[in-house]
């Protein structure tokens, strides 16, 4: 097969604490060295690992760091790694929205990405506008657009909104409109970040399928990160496994994903799950309960709670979205469940504190070691959408027979695959409480 995609020892270097990576004094220096004394670039020669986790020793840090890996038509490869790898750097560089600070990256056909919720859409112009604006960047002409119209709409589910502006659209109608233009006007290349764990069950379902289909049956290149291993599983072919900006391994996705989830797992250390959101918002205090008691052991088929308090420090309100995915220690994704799923809208004041519990009338997962991951996304009033998965936050133990427990109503979550292990649980939140603090 013909390569789509090569990346020739790609590096992307950032400095630290600036919205701009050069100042004057040191674009003089450098171009006093490279251009009259004939020497190498000195600030490529600086620089951090990228370790999120330790503090800096430089004011520059590699994002990325010696990139080398083809991609052939018509394949499927997933992109993971802990949040910071260099995943979504990754792919803004393929997508030409920031260029390498060495290497090169040779792609072959046009490229359409969906990189962060919102991506390419201007937000006073209407969902058809914009579907007509993308087109035209990917250097498609009205009629072509035009042909595809129907299409686009019909299978983001918005056509009653299309021709709204999308400032008004949520977080989700935003992600379906954005996939849909994205998988519909025929790039050669489909670049997916992680934003679909934005979307509802329905819609992840359908978007899998249809990377499915272009990658299969049209034979077009799809790049997709997730930190949702069943989806990366089902779909993808090879895996990247990127670690503090570079590849760690390449190889089959079992493979991989096998030992990304045990060197997630052998690093692991239950937290309370407090942390910023864009330095304006805070989740803390995040814990199961039963029976008045917090810790991290529940028994099958006794009422609990999942609590957690969300902090707004901004001076305006804001929407919030949450889901959280329950998965085994083997990565099987078995639940998920949150205020989207629900249909339960929720605001948050400004410079306000709510106290969130989610009630649920039993304890429904078979005996065994979970990991809660989870997912917030907040859009202030003035459209700014902020964003933060946490991968294995939190370390669940249900105690109980080993029997599977199902839940006897209409499951909620139905993009997860068969498995006979562990089956999966449709979860319903019986009670949402809200008390502001």
């Amino acid at each position: 097969m013909p390569t789509a995609i090569e990346f020739n020892n790609v590096s992307k270097q950032y400095r630290l604490g600036l919205v701009s990576t050069r100042t004057l004094s040191h674009d003089l220096d450098r171009w006093w060295k490279v251009n009259v004394m004939h020497k190498e670039d000195p600030y490529l020669k600086i620089g951090s690992v990228n370790d999120r986790s330790k503090a800096a020793d430089s004011e520059y840090v590699w994002a990325l760091k010696d990139i080398n890996f083809k991609v052939e038509k018509g394949d499927v490869v997933g992109i993971i790694g802990k949040n910071g790898a260099g995943k979504s750097t990754l792919l803004k560089l393929l997508s030409k929205v920031t260029g390498p600070t060495t290497g090169t990256i040779k792609a072959r056909g046009r490229i359409g990405s969906l990189l962060e919720v919102g991506t390419g859409f201007h937000p006073e112009m209407t969902g058809r506008e914009n579907i007509y604006m993308n087109g035209a960047i990917l250097g498609m002409s009205k009629q072509e657009v035009t042909q595809k119209l129907d299409e686009i709409v019909n299978f983001s589910g918005c056509e009653r909104y299309i021709d709204t502006p999308t400032k008004r659209y949520s977080s989700g109608m935003t992600v379906r409109l954005g996939f849909a233009i994205a998988a519909h006007l025929d790039p050669e290349i489909l670049v997916v970040d992680e934003v679909l764990a934005v979307g509802d069950a329905e819609f992840q379902k359908k978007a899998i399928g249809k990377m499915q289909d272009v990658s299969q049956g049209e034979g077009r290149t799809v790049l997709f990160v997730s930190h949702n291993m069943t989806s990366i599983a089902k779909l993808c072919n090879h895996c990247v496994l990127l670690s503090n900006g570079m590849v760690d391994e390449i190889g089959e996705t079992q493979h991989i994903v096998s030992k990304y989830l045990m060197n997630n797992h052998e690093d692991f250390d239950s937290i309370g799950m407090d942390f910023e959101i864009d330095g304006k918002y805070r989740v803390q205090n995040f814990a199961f309960n039963q029976n008045g008691h917090n810790n991290e052991e529940i028994k099958q088929g006794e009422p609990f709670s999942v609590c957690f308090d969300l902090i707004n420090e901004s001076d305006t309100g804001a929407d919030v979205v949450f889901n959280f995915e329950v998965a085994t220690e083997e990565g099987v994704a078995v639940t998920c469940f949150g205020n989207e799923f629900q249909k339960h809208e929720m605001s948050l004041a400004a410079n306000s504190t709510k106290r969130v519990s989610l009630r649920f009338n039993q304890m429904l997962l078979k005996s065994g070691l979970y990991y809660v991951s989870v997912y917030f996304l907040i859009k202030n009033r003035m459209g700014i959408v902020s964003k933060k998965y946490v991968e294995f936050a939190y370390k669940l133990d249900v105690e109980g027979p080993s029997s599977l427990y199902l839940a006897n109503r209409k499951s909620l979550w139905q993009s997860f695959p068969s498995c006979p292990q562990h089956g999966h649980i449709a979860i319903q939140i019986d009670e949402f409480v809200e008390e502001n603090k």
